[in-house]
């Protein structure tokens, strides 16, 4: 669980690194200005980041309920060679998914002021600023945001359907208490973020799509990563543990 809590949390520091500084930037200055190679960046890094945070919160779900549906077989099952093959598989397919995604996005005709309507370089904003029909580049994001999306959701929920059944034949509250709050701070890091990500890209291609909210994204994009650490934190005894021996640590040092 901590290896993946691991690049969990290097994922989210990257992605709000990725989009945070320059924005606030441009919150204090009256010019409100991106390069293009910035843009390029911050495009890139935000798909790549983005899909791989599907796969991996697929794959901590797996993880749970190995955990607590095969807790005798659990080190057996989850040995150390495939957890890396696990979190490589969901780095590699996110900045594959990017790749593709941001060289389709970058090859479309620029025409105006390209003026960018966001806080920050998002597909669907850059394809405001082309000049030609951008139906074919719509359905490809809807498909490949449906790709990274719902296959991993799918397998999420059947993941928390075993481990729900596991729970309820535990016999003591306690013990169901405690395989509950094992799950609790992934299942509410999965509804924020699916539940607003998947309302700006899983949608058919259309017209209206193109005037999504931009507090949508920045709820995904920022707000979310931010607190996935004191999600993780306020329901976990060890990191709290460990957070108070510290705490002491540093204190009695200053002393």
């Amino acid at each position: 669980m901590y290896f993946f809590l691991t690049n969990l949390s290097l994922l989210d520091l990257c992605y709000t690194t990725s989009t945070v500084p320059q924005m606030l930037v441009n919150i204090r200055s009256a010019r409100k200005v991106i390069s293009y190679g910035g843009c390029v960046a911050q495009l890139f890094m935000f798909l790549a980041l983005g899909a791989t945070e599907c796969l991996l919160l697929a794959v901590m779900s797996f993880d749970r309920f190995v955990a607590i549906c095969r807790p005798l077989r659990y080190s057996v099952i989850m040995h150390q060679r495939l957890c890396l093959q696990l979190a490589a598989a969901s780095w590699v397919s996110g900045f594959g998914n990017s790749a593709l995604q941001s060289t389709l996005t970058l090859q479309l005709p620029l025409c105006g002021h390209k003026e960018v309507d966001h806080f920050f370089c998002e597909v669907p904003a850059l394809l405001k600023l082309s000049c030609v029909d951008t139906t074919a580049n719509e359905a490809e994001l809807f498909f490949m945001s449906v790709l990274f999306a719902l296959p991993p959701l799918t397998l999420i929920l059947i993941s928390y359907g075993f481990i729900a059944r596991a729970v309820l034949r535990i016999q003591s509250a306690e013990g169901r208490r405690k395989a509950f709050g094992t799950c609790g701070s992934h299942l509410i890091v999965v509804s924020l973020f699916y539940g607003t990500a998947s309302y700006m890209y899983v949608q058919p291609p259309s017209p209206a799509s193109k005037d999504r909210g931009k507090m949508v994204s920045l709820f995904y994009g920022i707000i979310t990563p931010m607190l996935n650490p004191l999600i993780y934190t306020l329901r976990n005894k060890d990191v709290k543990g460990a957070f108070k021996r510290l705490i002491v640590r540093v204190f009695l040092i200053k002393k």
